[in-house]
């Protein structure tokens, strides 16, 4: 039995349950952080010091944080040799789509673009920043248009931990209110995973709860944007 602390309108808890999913894993999971609280217990920071999820205990194991460290984790323990293959080169190719997606993916999009707009109140947004930042992240979405557009995954005809680090933004992505440079190869991607069970499950989740006119039903004296930034 796994066990996840971590809200499911992470984006980061909503990568590690998508990716549970799709290996078919059991597990527990714990609402913590945001609205939720709990990142600043001391019970939590015996987990992971930094007060961030996810967490991640399988079985009576030491706790696991960080989302890439969690999912190669879980890959390498319960995943099948095309969603995280034994040879190295073959791994690292698929390493390397992964951590490209989250340093030109994910960043670029989670906190200044989605937390610029839907977790910012709609008088204090700055549109000339959100616009350019909209524009880097239509940059880094060319390279995986032309990747798409050869195969139906990042890394071939298969789903591995790539496309759980690059898809599990899409749905935020495509259901915001910003203006989006077409990426036809890309959209396509997203409706072949938006057929997935578990993406449908873990990722298409609501979101208003993070949304800036919601209050708060939990705020700690150590709770902050940039902690909410990165929870």
């Amino acid at each position: 039995m796994l066990t996840v602390w971590g809200r499911k309108t992470s984006s980061n808890v909503q990568a590690l349950m998508w990716c549970i999913g799709e290996l078919g894993l059991t597990y527990r999971r714990h609402d913590v952080g945001h609205r939720y609280g709990g990142t600043d217990t001391p019970e939590f920071l015996t987990m992971n010091p930094n007060g961030t999820i996810p967490v991640l205990v399988d079985e009576d194991d030491r706790p696991i944080w960080e989302t890439g460290a969690i999912l190669r984790y879980l890959a390498a323990r319960y995943g099948s040799p095309s969603i995280w293959p034994a040879v190295p080169a073959d791994r690292a190719k698929i390493d390397m789509w992964a951590e490209w997606a989250r340093l030109n993916i994910a960043l670029a999009f989670t906190g200044p673009v989605f937390g610029a707009t839907v977790r910012t109140a709609p008088s204090d947004i700055d549109w000339p920043v959100v616009r350019r930042a909209i524009g880097d992240l239509s940059r880094a979405l060319d390279i995986a248009e032309a990747r798409l557009a050869r195969s139906d995954f990042l890394c071939g005809d298969v789903i591995t931990l790539a496309d759980i680090q690059f898809g599990h933004i899409l749905f935020c992505y495509f259901d915001i209110g910003i203006e989006r440079r077409p990426h036809p190869s890309i959209h396509a991607y997203y409706e072949r995973l938006s057929q997935r069970p578990a993406f449908r499950e873990h990722v298409m989740v609501c979101y208003d709860e993070l949304r800036a006119f919601v209050r708060p039903i939990y705020l700690s004296s150590r709770y902050s944007a940039a902690t909410a930034a990165r929870t």
